[in-house]
């Protein structure tokens, strides 16, 4: 079936890799459902709501930069590797998070679930991405948006698990049950992980010569080094960037810009934003799967053409359909952003260094999840409404648009 001799060698199963990809992400993708903590941390520890939502941040920020450093040992020592050193930070992080609560310790708190939890998802989440592609040379965009899709989807999964356990033996042994949990399951996950072997293709996979809208890359491919010196590497990162920027900070403020906007009540919101994980987790799946067929550089250009003009229709509408409807347009691109670039980065860099580079790009998210809700309440805080906000997100989705144009041009120009 596969142009490799399975004399010597046997050869896994692809979908099951994908498959245990998914599981992997939707185990660190449960760091989305943070925000159902606030409460019940409130009503043990007298922290306020910006000292708790700082561990996320803390933890976002640690994945950015961690992604970046990890990515260079997946690309070396294989997934395997690091993702069994992201199943011992993720799942000790976790569980040490519940320590901190019970010590009502707030520099534990930042130091378990922002420092350790964060280091163990960034080493996550670079380990099953381009380990994916390489087992699906014939559909990367399929690959990544399946890995991907997992951490989108995660909330839905995890936050009735959550509840159900605080329910049942309190916030601080929930904690310790979901570190030990996810502890396991990633272990386990990991020691299946590997990349095919060297010349292995799928039964009957052609080479697809690329069009003028998919760029091959002359050899040698780009190691990382030489992609973070490239006019392209920027570009794309900063694309990235003003995608995520605008994206978190309408996830960190949804509920009070639906109620303000629209008039409608907490409870309606509330709703709202739990179809929102929906819309997250589709969004990377479909958009990554549509990138294959019609190139990555137009799902990105389609990204922050749809982003200009639905920033500008939440300015002006007082509708809560049309609201809800523009809303999640923007949370489809915002999650097919993350899908879709692992497997621009394979097709502008080659595959020999995709999991650094994609950490190296991932430091975006970093800095993003710190700028986007900051820039939103700063914004706000001056205007008085998040009317004023909206505009500014349609702006910088435009000079996004036109770093999608700019960088066609770069890869065209350069090969």
């Amino acid at each position: 079936m596969e142009n490799v001799s399975q004399q010597s060698v046997k050869i896994k199963n692809r979908w099951l890799i994908a498959l245990t990809g998914v599981i992997f992400h939707l185990s660190i993708g449960s760091a989305y459902a943070w925000s159902i903590y606030t409460n019940p941390i409130q009503a043990l520890v007298n922290w306020s709501d910006s000292q708790i939502s700082f561990a996320f941040s803390l933890a976002i920020f640690c994945l950015g930069f961690s992604a970046a450093f990890m990515g260079h040992l997946t690309d070396k020592y294989g997934p395997r590797i690091t993702g069994t050193i992201s199943s011992i930070f993720f799942g000790s992080g976790i569980a040490l998070t519940g320590l901190a609560i019970s010590m009502e310790s707030l520099p534990m708190l930042y130091l378990s679930y922002g420092l350790i939890g964060g280091i163990g998802l960034g080493t996550g989440y670079v380990t099953p991405v381009s380990t994916m592609m390489a087992w699906f040379p014939d559909r990367r965009g399929l690959a990544t948006g399946m890995a991907i899709m997992g951490f989108g989807f995660a909330t839905l999964v995890i936050t009735p698990i959550a509840e159900a356990l605080m329910a049942t033996v309190g916030l601080s042994k929930t904690f310790y049950i979901l570190g030990a949990a996810f502890f396991t399951i990633m272990f386990l996950s990991a020691q299946y992980l590997e990349k095919p072997p060297v010349g292995w293709t799928p039964d009957g996979f052609k080479e697809k010569q690329p069009t003028n809208e998919e760029f091959a890359v002359d050899e040698p491919e780009f190691s990382a080094n030489e992609a973070v010196k490239t006019k392209r590497f920027w570009m794309l990162w900063i694309m990235l960037f003003i995608n995520i920027t605008c994206g978190i900070a309408l996830i960190s403020a949804a509920s009070p810009l639906a109620q303000k906007s629209t008039g409608i009540s907490a409870a309606a919101a509330a709703t709202m934003v739990a179809i929102m994980g929906l819309f997250n987790g589709g969004g990377r799946f479909v958009w990554a799967t549509i990138s294959d067929y019609i190139g990555r550089p137009n799902v990105f250009t389609t990204f922050f053409t749809v982003n200009v003009a639905a920033f500008i229709g939440l300015y002006f509408t007082s509708s809560p359909l049309l609201f809800n409807v523009l809303l999640f347009l923007i949370i489809t691109c915002y999650g097919g952003g993350f899908s879709a670039v692992p497997a621009y980065i394979s097709d502008i860099f080659g595959s020999k260094a995709v999991a650094a580079i994609h950490g190296y790009v991932l430091t975006a998210w970093a800095l993003a999840g710190m700028v986007g809700p900051v820039l939103l309440s700063t914004i706000t805080d001056a205007s008085g409404s998040y009317a004023t906000a909206m505009l500014v997100f349609s702006g910088l989705s435009a000079v996004a648009f036109v770093l999608s144009l700019a960088i066609r041009r770069e890869i065209g120009k350069n090969g």
